[in-house]
């Protein structure tokens, strides 16, 4: 699947990108598969009408089966913008000329949302230290691996900090969406799940349902950065500015009424302008992990691992300088 996608990718891409670069007659929107895309497009359709009369140009979403999917599309230029979550802004910008230009704020104001790790109610599973009991008799739904919340945050935070591999701790593991994983605890496909407080909401708004009546949450992460807004380094200046002012300013103009009813529906309360600044905390856990799992390595040598933990440490010292730069 992923290698049809990718030849897909490249193969347009050949045959378009001139296209794009002399004259922006349509832009494509990625949206990373956090859940289903017929729920994703209900939810982003409505702003990606607006974009398109605020631009004056035709905006398509864009959806792929993976988060790798919408990273890739940005890299052959099927994709100009895209929401994604930090760890696969963080790739998009590394590898697919990505630059973050803005950041949601959720209904509450939050600067971010949480990681969490879901049973049924009806389980008598009641922490994280049950599960490492268990674990062996227990399934697994585990998140995309370009997902922040569903494999970086709780694979540090999480299943490092215990000294456990998921892979190895679980009777069986099923890597899947936010969604997916969410169904799966309530219809007991799975016995735990990884999943976030925004898929929670999403789940909420869309079934009318308390999600806290049907699952448990048994362990919660540290605040995690809000999900950022990335363009290619490569439009044109002023589609640039186009593109930063009409997410600064959903929700506060003329048509806010309805703007805030479309960001509603997208448990959202706007977006605040941002930058690459705020990838740093990733960037400086992504490195953290890697130290890690160096140091726990005892069939590396030792002066290559002295010598992989120097430049570990140097990276993370130069990333202690950099100040996350999210704009209110």
């Amino acid at each position: 699947m992923l290698r049809r996608t990718f030849c897909f990718l490249l193969a347009s891409a050949a045959l378009s990108a001139g296209a794009h670069a002399q004259d922006l007659k349509t832009l494509n929107f990625g949206i990373i598969s956090t859940e289903s895309s017929s729920n994703l497009k209900s939810a982003w359709q409505p702003l990606v009408d607006d974009l398109s009369k605020a631009l004056g140009v035709e905006v398509k979403p864009f959806f792929a089966s993976d988060y790798a999917g919408i990273i890739e599309g940005m890299r052959f230029n099927k994709v100009q913008v895209a929401w994604y979550g930090n760890k696969s802004a963080m790739e998009a910008v590394d590898r697919a000329q990505g630059e973050v230009f803005a950041s949601v704020i959720d209904k509450d104001g939050n600067p971010g949302y949480w990681s969490v790790l879901l049973v049924n109610k009806s389980s008598p599973i009641n922490s994280v230290e049950d599960v490492i009991k268990q674990g062996k008799t227990l399934s697994y739904g585990a998140g995309d691996p370009n997902s922040t919340s569903g494999t970086l945050v709780p694979g540090y935070y999480l299943w490092a900090a215990n000294k456990v591999d998921p892979k190895t701790l679980f009777k069986n593991v099923r890597v899947s969406n936010h969604e997916t994983n969410l169904l799966s605890v309530i219809n007991g496909q799975v016995d735990v799940a990884v999943n976030n407080t925004e898929a929670l909401e999403r789940y909420r708004i869309s079934t009318g349902k308390n999600p806290q009546d049907q699952v448990k949450v048994i362990w919660k992460s540290p605040l995690i950065p809000a999900d950022p807004m990335v363009y290619r380094t490569d439009l044109p200046a002023d589609v640039k500015t186009k593109l930063r002012d009409f997410f600064v300013n959903y929700g506060k103009g003329a048509n806010a009424e309805h703007e805030l009813a479309v960001l509603k529906g997208l448990t959202y309360k706007g977006f605040r302008a941002s930058d690459n600044g705020q990838l740093v905390p990733i960037r400086q856990l992504e490195y953290a992990k890697e130290k890690a799992r160096v140091e726990a390595d005892t069939a590396m040598n030792a002066g290559e691992k002295s010598k992989r933990i120097a430049d570990l440490d140097q990276k993370l010292a130069a990333l202690e300088k950099q100040a996350p730069t999210a704009k209110q």
